[in-house]
C-alpha cells in the first residue's frame, strides 16, 4: 500500500492590511451617494418639466377612456392669490360718501346763483363800495358797511338800512342754508350806559340785523348772531378809511354740509381743508 500524503497544515498569516479593502468600499459607496445628492440637487428645471409633461402625456393618452388627469409634477406656488369679498361696510361707505359729494356740488350751485342774484339786487350799493360780495364754494358773504345800517355808536337799525334788508331776506328766505350774522368795530374805545365794550356793540349790531330778517320772513332757527368787537379788523385801524372799512356786519350764507347742524365735526374739517380762498365779486 502506498502511503497517503500528509497535508502540510496551511501556514497562518495576519494580513493587518485588510481593513483598507472595507474603508475602500466604505468610501466608495459614500462618494457614489454625494454624487447622487448633488444630482438630485441640480436638475435643470426646463428639461425636468419637459420630462414630467411628456411622461404626463403619454399617461393620459393611454388612459383616455378612463380620462385620468397626469400628476403635476413640478414646483407649488409660493404665493396663494387672496379671494377679494365685497365689505359690506365699505359699500355702505362709498355710497355714503358719493351721496355727500352728491349733495355738496348741488348745494355749491345753488350757492353761485344766491350769489349772482344778491350782485343784481344790491347792485348800487355794490357800486358804493358800501356792500361786497364774497363767494366761496362753502358759503357766500355778503359784508355791509356799519354806515349803512346804523348811526354812530348805534345797534338800532337806521331807516334807509331796512330796505337793504329786505332785499336781502329775499333771496335768502327759500334757501334752507344756516346763516351767520357777524357783528365788527373799528378799535377805537366806546364806554357807556349802554355798551361796557366793542364787544357789546359788535354783538348788539348782529342781534339787530337778526330781528329784523326774522320780521322779514327768515326763520329764527337758521339765524345766530355772533359779535367780534375790533378784533378781526380787515383794514388798518391807524387811518380814517382803515377804520370805516372794520365796521362791518358780515352775513354768512353757509353750505348745509359745512353749518353746525348740517355736518359732523370730521365733516367740517375736510371741507375746511378743501375750501378755496374766498373771491370778492365785483360788477
Amino acid at each position: 500500500m502506498t502511503a497517503r500524503r500528509r497535508k502540510r497544515p496551511l501556514a497562518h498569516t495576519n494580513n493587518r492590511d485588510r481593513w483598507m479593502v472595507s474603508y475602500a468600499d466604505f468610501i466608495t459607496l459614500l462618494f457614489a451617494f454625494f454624487v447622487v445628492m448633488y444630482a438630485i440637487s441640480s436638475v435643470n428645471e426646463g428639461k425636468y418639466k419637459s420630462l414630467a409633461d411628456s411622461l404626463g402625456e403619454a399617461f393620459s393618452n393611454e388612459q383616455q377612456g378612463n380620462r385620468i388627469n397626469p400628476i403635476q409634477i413640478g414646483s407649488l406656488p409660493t404665493t396663494i392669490q387672496p379671494i377679494v369679498l365685497d365689505n359690506p361696510m365699505t359699500t355702505v361707505a362709498g355710497e355714503e360718501e358719493r351721496q355727500l359729494s352728491e349733495e355738496i356740488l348741488e348745494e355749491r350751485e345753488q350757492l353761485g346763483r344766491a350769489s349772482e342774484q344778491f350782485e343784481q339786487v344790491l347792485a348800487p350799493f355794490i357800486d358804493e363800495d358800501l356792500i361786497a360780495v364774497k363767494k366761496s364754494d362753502y358759503w357766500v358773504e355778503l359784508e355791509m358797511n356799519s354806515e349803512m345800517l346804523f348811526l354812530s355808536g348805534e345797534s338800532e337799525l337806521s331807516k334807509k338800512s331796512l330796505p337793504v334788508l329786505k332785499k336781502i331776506a329775499e333771496v335768502i328766505k327759500a334757501l334752507p342754508n344756516m346763516i351767520n350774522i357777524e357783528g365788527y368795530t373799528d378799535n377805537v374805545p366806546i364806554e357807556n350806559i349802554k355798551f361796557r365794550s366793542n364787544w357789546d356793540l359788535s354783538s348788539a349790531r348782529a342781534t339787530s340785523v337778526v330781528h329784523e330778517l326774522v320780521k322779514d320772513g327768515i326763520n329764527p332757527a337758521r339765524l345766530s348772531a355772533i359779535g367780534y368787537g375790533e378784533f378781526h379788523p380787515i383794514d388798518d385801524n391807524k387811518t380814517e378809511l382803515g377804520r370805516f372799512k372794520n365796521r362791518r356786519v358780515v352775513l354768512v350764507l353757509m353750505s348745509q354740509a359745512f353749518a353746525r347742524y348740517g355736518a359732523s365735526d370730521e365733516e367740517r374739517a375736510k371741507l375746511l381743508n378743501l375750501a378755496p380762498s374766498a373771491a370778492v365779486s365785483k360788477p
